[in-house]
């Protein structure tokens, strides 16, 4: 592999024995070469995170939400980490009074917000295990985690008090206190009344605790913090336990990543809150953001007008997911192209020069700083103006929007990887590396990575270009799947996680994601189709926003339900003279054609085997979506609720499909 920059191998490959396949070398971070970065002293849990920033930096501004006023958000408005504190103390009281003790489950429902957090710490003063319940989920996963986890005391959003009380009476069993971030109404107060659950309105919460106090627990390392429910693609939510250790690991290990590259946080930073706390991803920045004594401000809960916060607040750090990022670059590409010829021509001039000098090894900031000043500014001031850092998870962003963003935000734009049983982030890209667009960067300096081969995939973790499922191994792992055991000892053996993901090693030791183990299936002719792979291949076409490709033992080719992109298929039917609206394009046979006619070229292009080309396709003007149940909250595909949907039309399609090759 020759020019090894980022990593080092620790262990050498093992060739496949007792039926298990051959593994490829174990890898870390060349920054920890000699060994992980012990722990900060004295720091034994996440409360010591808190408690320590407290203490450093009591006037600084920590938690921040938009007043509204007549229905429009208006300015930040800040409690230091002295108010805060406070708040965590009269919370925690509160809590004991109800009889709830370490080692107890308290539920987190709704969406990111100063309340979320105060609730989490009081969480983590009393060593309770925090279960959040995302508020993209519906009454009967609610349900299920509150019964599975045996959660007796939750806090809620005021708009999701009804939702916790129709899972009533199923979880009269465990759940006994309810607490909203705001008020109660009083039909609420007599349905809650008559299943034996106290609720409170906040302020009645906080007057339970008042002239009581309470010690805090002593708490480990290896205490679980938080189970975090996954939203799996198939079957039930599985519970994620995350120690104390795993999640003071992580934060150690993207210190030591960022000072690294003189990148380090610090409390001027200040964060925008909008990912869901109740997934890994957001949880770990914001423990790590108030680490270092920075500020976090939260959005109004309505993504139209994320930018608006944005530009309100002011953000140095932002975590996106792809579906963000791909909305701020189409929307600054729809502003560029209308700027008229001129502007639009200096702009592209400016972006070509810019990328060529940072492709020749120059950073950001210094590849093209006039053209930063006069033309990029404008793009820079939009996003608030002090944008260092952009992290990009949870799915793959595409190169062109990586890189076109790289070059306009005046950003880093750095893609991570990482799953909740890995407690976030195992690799980060580095900045300045525009070899890196595409892939996930090399491991953080906190965990050990290998290769398993897959070989009924033809993945072979022992070729030159070594390809495999990625295994990760460190002490941010989690501790388990809670009461689950067996799931548990299916992904973890010999202490590596197996993370269901194919990736490949680059020369430089980033790692490149490339499929997906589990959706796998055969074809009735016994050839084995990676579906999440064609899919990704498929997506490029530019007259297609998503694409689910679906087949099964019995059939011998693929079929597809494809959501054309309505711009597109609308210039193509005005250059063809074929009329009528988005909805009825999709139903008209020429435009199916021609889209099935573009899928086909890409295949050949792609130069795919005969048996994966769709042979038969459908167009849905409605694009997946969560309402349908076809996506989780990270957008990831539901498989089987997908052919739950279409079955029909799967049938439909496989039928029409026989007939014409017969034909």
């Amino acid at each position: 592999m020759g020019e090894k920059k980022y990593i080092v191998e620790i262990e050498s490959a093992k060739e496949a024995e007792n039926g298990r396949p051959s593994r490829g070398a174990v890898y870390r971070n060349v920054l920890a070469k000699d060994g992980f970065k012990p722990l900060p002293y004295g720091l034994h849990s996440c409360w010591d995170i808190f408690f320590n920033s407290v203490k450093k930096y009591p006037s600084n501004r920590m938690l921040g939400e938009r007043e509204m006023l007549n229905g429009k958000a208006g300015k930040y408005v800040w409690l230091t980490y002295e108010q805060v504190y406070d708040l965590v103390l009269k919370v925690g009281n509160s809590i004991r009074v109800c009889g709830v003790a370490q080692g107890d489950k308290c539920g987190i429902y709704g969406a990111n917000c100063s309340k979320w957090v105060i609730s989490m710490q009081a969480c983590n003063a009393h060593g309770l295990y925090c279960v959040p319940l995302y508020d993209t989920l519906g009454a009967g996963a609610v349900e299920y985690i509150i019964c599975h986890a045996g959660i007796s005391i939750a806090f809620a959003e005021e708009t999701k008090v009804s939702e916790v009380l129709k899972t009533f009476p199923a979880t009269g069993k465990y759940l006994k206190t309810l607490v909203s971030f705001g008020k109660v109404t009083h039909e609420q107060k007599e349905v809650s009344g008559t299943f034996g659950l106290k609720l409170f309105s906040w302020d009645e919460f906080l007057a339970l605790g008042v002239g009581q106090t309470f010690d805090f627990p002593t708490k480990k390392p290896i205490d679980t913090c938080t189970i975090m429910y996954t939203s799996g693609t198939t079957g039930d939510p599985k519970g994620v336990m995350i120690t104390n250790e795993s999640i003071l690991s992580i934060i150690s290990g993207v210190d030591h990543h960022l000072e690294s590259l003189n990148e380090p946080f610090s409390e001027h930073d200040v964060y925008l809150s909008y990912l869901p706390l109740a997934h890994i991803f957001d949880r770990v920045i914001e423990e790590l953001l108030i680490s270092r004594g920075a500020s976090i401000g939260f959005w109004h809960k309505d993504v139209k007008q994320l930018i608006d916060d944005i530009r309100e607040l002011r953000p140095t750090t932002l975590c996106a997911v792809p579906r963000v990022l791909d909305r701020i670059y189409s929307g600054l590409v729809e502003k560029i192209s209308s700027a008229g010829f001129v502007k639009h021509a200096l702009f592209n001039l400016a972006y070509s020069y810019k990328l060529r000098n940072m492709a020749k090894g120059f950073k950001h900031v210094e590849a093209a700083p006039l053209f930063d000043k006069i033309i990029f500014n404008k793009v820079k001031e939009g996003l608030g103006g002090n944008l260092r850092l952009i992290l990009s998870g949870a799915a793959p962003l595409s190169s062109n929007v990586e890189t076109y963003l790289r070059v306009v935000t005046c950003a880093h734009v750095l893609q991570g990887y990482g799953l909740t049983e890995t407690c976030a982030g195992s690799f980060v890209a580095q900045p300045d590396k525009l070899s890196m667009i595409g892939t996930v960067g090399p491991p953080l300096p906190i965990v050990d990575v290998c290769l398993e081969s897959v070989p009924e995939m033809g993945y072979d973790a022992l070729a030159s270009t070594p390809r495999g499922e990625i295994c990760i191994r460190g002490k941010c792992l989690f501790s388990g799947y809670y009461k689950r055991e067996d799931l548990t000892k299916e992904v973890i053996t010999d202490g590596w996680f197996h993370t269901g993901d194919v990736g490949e090693w680059l020369p430089d030791g980033s790692m490149k994601i490339i499929d997906r183990k589990k959706n796998i299936f055969k074809l009735s002719q016994g050839e084995y189709v990676a579906v999440e792979n064609l899919e990704n291949i498929y997506s490029l076409a530019s007259c297609i926003d998503a694409i689910w490709v679906y087949g099964n033992s019995f059939e011998s080719f693929l079929v597809a339900v494809v959501n054309p992109n309505a711009e597109s298929l609308e210039r193509w039917a005005e250059e063809n003279g074929v009329t009528g609206d988005f909805s009825s394009l999709c139903e008209n046979p020429i435009a199916k054609a021609y889209i099935f006619e573009e899928l086909t070229n890409i295949g050949k292009e792609k130069k795919l085997k005969g048996f994966e080309f769709v042979k038969a396709i459908h167009l849905d003007p409605v694009p997946f979506d969560m309402e349908r149940d076809l996506l989780t909250p990270t957008y990831k595909k539901k498989r089987a609720q997908f052919f739950k949907y279409y079955q029909n039309i799967v049938q439909d399609m496989y039928k029409t499909a026989k007939i014409s090759s017969r034909g």
